[in-house]
């Protein structure tokens, strides 16, 4: 394949047709594609994808939720991920070589994935080995590529979810004395913490002026946070919690553990992205909720809960951009050219991390 082809195939820009097309054209349009590939075709799709995308999702979830299901699902040839990179590509370590896996546009990363290379992450295993020797574990966040999920399989760690980030981190210091942990610092600390590890006990990795920021002995050092985090949950802050405590009284606050330490510090509850659905959804009539999470999934629990008052703990926060570059258009080119040549906007990850990657998904599946 020449580089002209090469170009074209990773092309991102729509063809006329379908942005031509109305909503309605569109929606028939993947109606019809979903029917006729019937079981070959699996949508897994995150709760923070737009309506118009999660409408034709075949099973929404988090990031957990969803790689579990594609494991499972043996039957489908073709699984087109409504999410961002990471997911497809943890899709893809962890279904078989005769499944394909999409992302109908390649534009939809993640912006804390981004934060960790591979690069980054061998010259700061290097150095921080150098300081404490065989006595430190990495333990990564889903939310990282593949290459990331791969060298911490290497070195005998596991991956984390929101939701099992507690089981993981009690697994990971029974293994060594020390954990670094990444790319998410907020995650990272706010485990720790809920788990017994003082503040005063965690130091923090900048990748890039490459050093360790702390202050006191070293070999006190249980936690390493890399300094990632997520461009969404960093942006509620204590003012809004002031805000919200102020005008509504006795409204409850729920936010993610992605969020900084002194937000979660002043919540109500904190909690995975199903763990704040599965508490709206249980939450009694007409109690009132402030959620602080991705502005797509709040707004879906507004209009799925309409016997409680819920509003978003930042109201001037924006959906997730790289989430949100999934679109109806984008949707139906993809199913549109999985049809035709089978191959536009695959995702493939090389044997070799998924090999390593696959021992890091595994222990932590195992912690579900």
């Amino acid at each position: 394949m020449n580089l002209l082809e090469v170009l074209e195939q990773n092309s991102t820009t729509i063809p006329d047709r379908f942005r031509e097309m109305s909503t309605e054209e569109l929606e028939q349009f993947v109606w019809d594609v979903k029917k006729s590939l019937g079981k070959r075709l699996f949508i897994p799709g995150h709760h923070y994808q737009k309506d118009e995308v999660i409408q034709f999702a075949d099973a929404r979830g988090d990031s957990l939720q969803l790689a579990q299901l594609c494991e499972q699902n043996e039957e489908a040839e073709y699984i087109v991920f409504c999410g961002v990179h990471f997911m497809a590509e943890t899709a893809d370590i962890l279904t078989t070589k005769n499944q394909k896996v999409f992302l109908p546009d390649m534009r939809a990363g993640c912006s804390m994935a981004d934060m960790a290379d591979i690069h980054q992450t061998e010259r700061a295993w290097e150095q921080l080995t150098k300081l404490f020797g065989s006595t430190i574990l990495p333990l990564t966040y889903v939310n990282s590529t593949a290459a990331i999920k791969s060298f911490v399989g290497k070195n005998e760690g596991a991956t984390v979810t929101s939701s099992n980030a507690e089981k993981m981190v009690k697994w990971a210091f029974e293994q060594k004395e020390r954990i670094l942990f990444l790319p998410d610092q907020h995650l990272g600390r706010n485990t720790a913490y809920n788990l017994g590890v003082p503040l005063e006990k965690m130091a923090v990795w900048d990748p890039i002026k490459e050093e360790l920021l702390y202050e006191g002995p070293i070999e006190e050092i249980k936690v390493i946070l890399w300094k990632g985090h997520c461009s969404v949950h960093e942006n509620f802050t204590v003012q809004n919690v002031a805000q919200v405590r102020e005008q509504y009284p006795d409204m409850r606050i729920i936010v993610h553990p992605e969020c900084r330490r002194e937000v979660v510090e002043l919540a109500d509850e904190a909690g995975s992205t199903k763990y704040i659905i599965d508490a709206i959804e249980k939450a009694e009539k007409g109690t009132s909720w402030a959620i602080g999470t991705e502005m797509n999934l709040v707004k879906r629990l507004i209009k799925e809960n309409p016997d409680k008052h819920i509003i978003s703990l930042n109201p001037h926060m924006c959906p997730c951009l790289t989430m949100n570059r999934i679109d109806l258009p984008h949707l139906a080119w993809c199913l549109d050219s999985i049809v035709q040549t089978g191959t536009h906007n695959q995702i493939t990850v090389t044997e070799f991390d998924a090999q390593n990657a696959r021992q890091a998904l595994a222990k932590m599946l195992e912690h579900v």
